[in-house]
């Protein structure tokens, strides 16, 4: 009797609970972060040349996240050159932007810069931290400091024009020894840090024309 009492009152609770929840729409999980990509650090000249990922002319970098999406950024020669930023203006969701041409303004102290899309396709995502935080970019640029995700329709076309892995090491360090040749300040400015680049590459070199140089490494 005690147990079919105990059932009784088990199958009531069960009843009133369907009863009760069952036009309850269900609760969204917020979605996880994106996990910015395990990059192997390599240095050119003191600049890191992050192994895995892919680079363009234009010191961006991408890498595949997943079929037909890309993860995308600014290596750190373009971050430590750009330097103390204070915004960061990033395309929107929803945005169609196209390989080699401008996709995000970097602006510092009145000036801006902009630097160009190493992919072509749909913007999915931006990092809103990097947005609220712009010395994210070059603190860490391969990492906290990514910029954005792409759908990429034509990952085949697109790959096809990025630096081939095998010409990234020449490529940066021919960059760097065209930045320590229009003013031999700058390599101080590496030297100074142990060989590694200070943050902001053009702070207090007299002379230094800030949107002028960026420009000619950035390809805007």
């Amino acid at each position: 009797m005690t147990v079919l009492l105990v059932l009784a009152t088990f199958v009531g609770f069960a009843v009133l609970d369907y009863v009760l929840n069952r036009n309850k729409a269900p609760v969204a999980k917020k979605a996880a972060a994106p996990v910015p990509p395990a990059v192997e650090p390599s240095y050119v000249d003191g600049f890191m040349v992050a192994e895995g990922v892919r680079y363009h002319p234009g010191h961006t970098w991408l890498v595949r996240e997943r079929q037909h999406l890309a993860r995308v950024g600014a290596d750190e020669f373009a971050a430590k050159l750009a330097g103390k930023i204070q915004k960061i203006e990033l395309p929107k969701p929803g945005q169609w932007i196209r390989q080699g041409q401008t996709a995000w303004t970097l602006y510092r102290n009145g000036e801006r810069t902009s630097m160009v899309s190493p992919i072509e396709g749909e913007v999915v995502e931006v990092n809103p931290d990097v947005v609220n935080d712009p010395s994210l970019l070059r603190h860490d640029p391969y990492g906290r400091g990514w910029l954005m995700s792409v759908h990429v329709p034509d990952e085949e076309g697109t790959w096809r024009n990025l630096l081939p892995a095998g010409m990234v090491r020449s490529w940066m360090k021919d960059a760097v020894a065209r930045l320590y040749a229009r003013q031999p300040a700058f390599a101080g400015a590496v030297a100074a840090d142990g060989g590694r680049p200070v943050d902001d590459l053009l702070a207090g070199i007299p002379g230094a024309e800030w949107h002028r140089i960026t420009a000619e490494f950035f390809l805007t």
